[in-house]
């Protein structure tokens, strides 16, 4: 890397960090849709579930049975292994729009679809059963998770559920000795390059903090703690009006293009002092279905030049120092917030941690490439940091699992959207040694 010039008689050196990129499961290589079945990718998921449940069943209730729904017999308590469907009153459908634009009626369109009268079903290849109790909330569980629930069939049919196991945190790798020396990750998102809500003076100060070209000789020396930066989709901003479709006049390809040259610019910068990798996200010229792809490389001719400068796909995972991280530009959260609740986002970010699975929503009301013999959401490794981009607002937790297991969950804001006279925009900075985590902000006001 290159050395930081503090003055004519002293250089700082930027720290280095062993990389190692874990992105191939995400990767498509081949993409077709030739009539792929989306039950498909729930039978995979059930069946890799379904073997880890098992296994934790001795350890559990070890005097029950396991069965099957087929299997199940009244009033007798047994053990029973599905992915959940949650049937919702107020879930959008097709059908329902198509008849309601008929009508003087405005489609009413809420944040989250959760109802009182939602309830839950068990399903397995051999069949499905309504369950009961109030042991398992529909407020918390959504379509797709795969639990096990204790329970029995009643008279009515239904299966009252007396208690329910989770898959848990999988295993982890074990974290290295702290060291001595810091090195911080940074996190980002949410930049929308060609925002009029971006005022690119405050990204311009955060990349001249990053490759250390901003504050004194304390400021710098920090500034070379840093190894890595992480930059979790939604980078550009492009009108609505010239995505319809239509060929493009001249005047318009280059407001099209003219925020992805702004990004270049400022990706160079950061690509020229140290590693930087960019995920896609929602709005991202990118393909819609998780898992995302990377953005292009030729949309970057700059910084795409250094090889440092990583196009990554959404989800992202990746080692530090044998340090793992793994997170998402935020899709998977912001619909877990639309189908159920919680009384923050860390709550959901948690659920999909515990529930072994970074998307359960997918494909039932969150866009998936349609597998055919594999579930790429599975989480069969813990990571140690998990960080979930676009969000409303920053937020951390440190998580601990049965095992020894030790997650950091960050919630990274959105680097655009903060304040109206004084902006302040944090990013996250972490730790290496002790997964600690803390803001950095950056904001200029403006006096009339």
């Amino acid at each position: 890397m290159e050395a930081m010039e503090i003055d004519s008689e002293k250089n700082l050196h930027r720290k280095h960090c062993a990389y190692t990129l874990l992105d191939e499961r995400f990767e498509i290589q081949k993409e077709m849709y030739r009539g792929q079945q989306y039950s498909q990718i729930y039978f995979a998921r059930l069946h890799m579930m379904r073997t880890l449940l098992y296994s934790l069943v001795p350890n559990w209730k070890p005097h029950l049975p396991v069965c099957t729904v087929l299997e199940l017999e009244r009033d007798k308590e047994c053990i029973v292994v599905g992915t959940l469907y949650k049937h919702m009153k107020l879930k959008p459908c097709v059908l329902d729009e198509y008849s309601k634009t008929r009508t003087v009626t405005p489609l009413v369109k809420p944040h989250n679809f959760v109802h009182p009268d939602d309830h839950l079903i068990l399903e397995d290849e051999s069949g499905r059963v309504k369950l009961s109790g109030n042991v398992l909330s529909p407020t918390v569980y959504v379509t797709g998770t795969v639990v096990g629930l204790h329970g029995k069939e009643t008279d009515a049919g239904d299966f009252l559920v007396l208690d329910v196991l989770e898959a848990g945190l999988s295993p982890q790798i074990e974290l290295p000795l702290k060291s001595r020396e810091g090195k911080y990750v940074v996190f980002v998102s949410g930049l929308r390059v060609g925002s009029s809500s971006l005022n690119p003076l405050q990204f311009q100060l955060l990349v001249d903090h990053i490759t250390g070209h901003l504050g004194d000789e304390k400021e710098q020396g920090i500034a070379a703690q840093i190894v890595h930066v992480v930059i979790a989709g939604n980078s550009i901003e492009v009108p609505r009006g010239l995505l319809n479709g239509q060929n493009l006049a001249l005047k318009d390809q280059s407001r099209l293009s003219e925020p992805i040259k702004e990004l270049d610019i400022l990706l160079t910068q950061i690509a020229a002092g140290l590693p930087v990798d960019i995920m896609p996200g929602l709005d991202d010229p990118a393909n819609f279905a998780l898992p995302q792809q990377p953005l292009n490389r030729c949309l970057f001719p700059g910084s795409s030049a250094y090889n440092t400068f990583r196009s990554c796909t959404n989800p992202h995972c990746f080692d530090l120092d044998d340090v793992r991280f793994l997170g998402t530009s935020g899709q998977n959260i912001d619909d877990l917030d639309k189908y159920s609740e919680a009384k923050d986002k860390l709550d959901f970010i948690e659920r999909t941690l515990r529930w072994r699975h970074l998307a359960p929503t997918a494909p039932n009301t969150l866009g998936c490439y349609p597998f055919t013999d594999r579930d790429p959401f599975l989480i069969e490794s813990c990571p140690h940091v998990y960080f979930v981009g676009n969000q409303d607002k920053y937020d951390s937790r440190l998580v601990k699992g049965s095992e020894g297991q030790m997650v950091r969950l960050i919630s990274i804001p959105k680097f655009c959207e903060m304040g109206i006279a004084v902006v302040c925009f944090p990013i996250i900075q972490l730790n290496l040694g002790n997964l600690e985590c803390h803001t950095l902000s950056f904001g200029t006001q403006f006096s009339s």
